[in-house]
């Protein structure tokens, strides 16, 4: 090996290192954990198997879980790619204001989700905010505080459905993330090519056509990212959730990320919390790995 993948190898061992045990490291050792019997104050480290992952997949709190997981990340992805894609066409249109528009719709970008639950918690609070507005024209909405779920399906413990709670919730993550994705969708439509427009326009194809035969095939690269990164933060959300609305009544809001909190580090069951922890870590993987794999048979 030459002197300069020495200097190379060098520069990058520290991270190497920082990595592997602040990173795999801790991931082996919640592993480690959620097989054991630690549920108390007092570390407990005697095998237990699969005890409390057959636990958590019995209890009703977590089974209500996944079922907002799935509805959230559902209808976050949905709002965030379409009304991205929508708002990049619009500003795409070469408007006099642009980087005003531009820079209203990035705004929320810069807001933790701490402080963006905090503000919707308030605007969407049934007797504050827009519902004052709201009551003038006779319309009552509990918004967050509601515990309906529709169509009220009963699989196992839970009902399941759409639960009207996890609706709010959803507008106020859209609103924070869908200046990624308009940032996104504008960076790939201004490097298409407009010779590719022009073409389709001498073909006798009209805006409609060109749009959706022409830009959107060149936008799919584009959109599988930042479908991929929103499935990634609704998967791990918590800070949103726990300064917005907590787990909820009968925990309809209630996520992965805030049950694992509450479990570790309020009830003590370290054993359970490191077992929901790992299975965040699953599903996460089961959205990231793949967009691995294609990116890195992309660049091969």
């Amino acid at each position: 090996m030459n002197a300069d993948r020495w200097i190379a190898l060098g520069f990058i061992l520290p991270s190497i290192i920082l990595i592997a045990v602040f990173v795999y490291g801790f991931i082996g050792w919640t592993g480690y954990v959620s097989l054991s019997q630690w549920n108390s104050f007092l570390p407990d480290f005697s095998f237990a198997g699969f005890d409390n992952y057959a636990y958590i997949f019995k209890n009703f709190r977590f089974q209500a879980d996944l079922r907002n997981t799935i509805f959230f990340t559902l209808f976050f992805i949905i709002a965030v790619v379409i009304l991205g894609l929508v708002l990049a066409i619009f500003i795409d249109q070469k408007l006099k204001a642009e980087s005003l528009f531009r820079n209203i719709f990035l705004f929320p970008m810069a807001l933790s989700f701490v402080v963006t639950g905090v503000v919707w918690r308030w605007v969407l609070s049934p007797s504050t905010g827009v519902n004052l507005f709201l009551e003038h024209l006779g319309i009552h909405l509990k918004w967050y505080t509601s515990t309906a779920i529709f169509p009220h399906i009963h699989i196992g413990m839970i009902d399941f459905g759409i639960p009207a709670a996890v609706i709010p919730v959803v507008i106020a993550a859209t609103w924070q993330q869908t200046g990624f994705s308009l940032a996104m969708f504008l960076a790939g439509l201004r490097g298409i090519p407009d010779e590719l427009r022009e073409a389709a326009r001498m073909d006798g194809a009209t805006e409609l056509q060109i749009y959706w035969k022409v830009i959107l095939p060149q936008l799919k690269p584009i959109m599988f990212s930042v479908i991929i990164i929103m499935a990634h933060i609704s998967l791990k959300i918590f800070d949103l959730i726990y300064t917005m609305t907590g787990s909820g009544a009968n925990y309809v809001t209630d996520m992965p990320g805030v049950n694992m909190f509450e479990t570790t580090f309020k009830a003590n069951y370290y054993a359970q919390g490191a077992a929901i922890a790992m299975i965040m870590l699953l599903l996460v993987a089961i959205f990231i790995v793949p967009y691995l794999i294609k990116s890195r048979k992309g660049d091969a």
